[in-house]
């Protein structure tokens, strides 16, 4: 799925969750036809209205999906609405006005648990219990979403991984090893430092080793490497660090395991000169442009990246990401939500677990914006082969780099888990901004905001 965490964060994380008169609120009753009684079978005709973000091509595949549910369940049509920019404000808008879809898919740093605080959301745990398709033993781990053990507010549609993408022939024609995708076989960070270095070019040619190389003009980077916590989070949980502590009371990130993550990558930018400032990184493209057009030697990307680079004309390799302790990806991904006021719980969940299904989303499967939420797609030979084998969006490296790693070494999002997650972030994007730009030392920016931080630490979601 091709994430709007990156895009959007900043600006949702600032915006009003919702105001004190939304409690009670309900879907207005525009459809005058009843309940059928949570009988996915029954014959009264009914419209499911779910709510959705993404591009072009990920909607068109939704719309192929649907159209089979809605052949296989004759008597509901799913009315489909496309939010295009600004998700989360228009569906608190939404929300605000009686205007509440029945599913909707949502994102767990922003408004969702909001939502669910206010108990917006069905309960699906309720649904995976008593379901005789589908039980949680059937998902790949790291899919749900809860409010607390035992409250599911979301199923997301499959993992979404972090790979270090790069453009094969640059590392040929640099006479460089590219990167390796086992995980046995991982770069130290140092070594990853050295490749990115070889890999670095200004606009004579020089490489970053070069004595002469002037970081001043630089043509082509080593490495993209994203400044949002998404992307760092890989490398925090690799050196085994954590946004909280394991208790849940006290702020993290000024610990010595992260701030060591912060440090390393402010000195790619600032040291080495191998990656962008996030100020120069503005210039870059997306992923597949900027390796295409040798702006970037290799970036560190979600897996959804593989859908932009099957349609480029260039030959793209992923390897697994730089390793500071132990491998070790983040899973982040959307989740589809069921809202409370839904007059058509049964069928809601049909339509969720339809959804989900990787026969149903075989479309974006291939494509390369979703991986499956089904074990079994991963651990069966025949099934795996259909999703990683003779395809574009899948190279020669992605079932080691990124399937592999994801069933031995995967992290949940801190999102699902931090609570009052993007408060935190509030105040601590502004102070790593500083870091970023070579102002202050991680220890020292992380240190200074510390109590701030501290104060919105609220605990942990996965404690029983």
């Amino acid at each position: 799925m091709k994430l709007r965490v990156k895009q959007t964060m900043s600006m949702l994380m600032a915006a009003s969750l919702l105001a004190a008169a939304l409690t009670g609120c309900t879907r207005p009753a525009a459809d005058p036809t009843p309940p059928s009684g949570g009988e996915p079978g029954g014959q009264d005709p009914i419209t499911l209205r779910m709510t959705v973000w993404g591009a072009p091509d990920e909607l068109a595949a939704y719309k192929v999906a649907i159209d089979r549910f809605e052949e296989e369940f004759s008597h509901i049509t799913v009315d489909l609405q496309h939010i295009a920019a600004d998700y989360d404000t228009k569906l608190t808008t939404m929300v605000a006005g009686n205007d509440v879809p029945d599913i909707a898919m949502m994102e767990s740093g922003t408004i969702a648990f909001p939502l669910a605080e206010e108990g917006r959301f069905h309960n699906l745990q309720e649904f995976l219990d008593n379901d005789p398709d589908l039980s949680l033993d059937d998902l790949v781990p790291n899919l749900l979403y809860s409010l607390e053990p035992g409250h599911v507010i979301g199923i997301a549609p499959g993992p979404e991984s972090f790979g270090l993408f790069y453009n094969e022939a640059m590392f040929a024609d640099a006479g460089v090893e590219p990167p390796p995708s086992k995980a046995s076989e991982a770069w130290t960070w140092d070594e990853f430092v050295e490749a990115a270095k070889l890999m670095t070019l200004d606009t004579q040619g020089r490489n970053a080793n070069d004595p002469g190389f002037d970081p001043k003009n630089i043509k082509q980077y080593g490495i993209n490497f994203p400044t949002w916590w998404g992307s760092y989070s890989n490398f925090i949980y690799s050196n085994g660090g954590d946004f909280v502590s394991e208790d849940g009371q006290t702020f993290a990130l000024n610990q010595p395991e992260a701030v060591e993550v912060f440090q390393n990558i402010s000195d790619l930018i600032n040291v080495h000169h191998v990656a962008p400032s996030p100020v120069q990184a503005k210039n870059i493209p997306a992923t597949n442009v900027a390796l295409q057009t040798k702006k970037v030697a290799m970036a560190i990307d979600g897996q959804w990246a593989s859908t932009a680079l099957a349609q480029s004309n260039f030959d793209y390799n992923v390897g697994v990401l730089p390793v500071m302790k132990e491998p070790m990806t983040t899973i982040v991904c959307g989740m589809f939500s069921m809202f409370e006021s839904t007059r058509y719980p049964q069928e809601s969940w049909e339509l969720i677990k339809y959804l989900i299904d990787p026969e149903s989303s075989i479309d974006m499967i291939t494509a390369g914006t979703w991986m499956p939420s089904y074990k079994s797609w991963y651990t069966e030979p025949e099934l795996l082969a259909r999703w990683t084998e003779g395809l574009p969006s899948r190279p020669s490296g992605y079932k080691d780099a990124i399937v592999e790693v994801l069933l031995a070494s995967s992290h949940q999002t801190p999102t699902g888990y931090v609570k009052n997650f993007s408060k935190i972030m509030d105040v601590v994007t502004p102070a790593l901004d500083k870091v970023w730009l070579g102002q202050q030392t991680a220890q020292e920016a992380l240190d200074a905001v510390a109590d701030k931080a501290q104060a919105q630490v609220q605990g942990r979601r996965d404690i029983e």
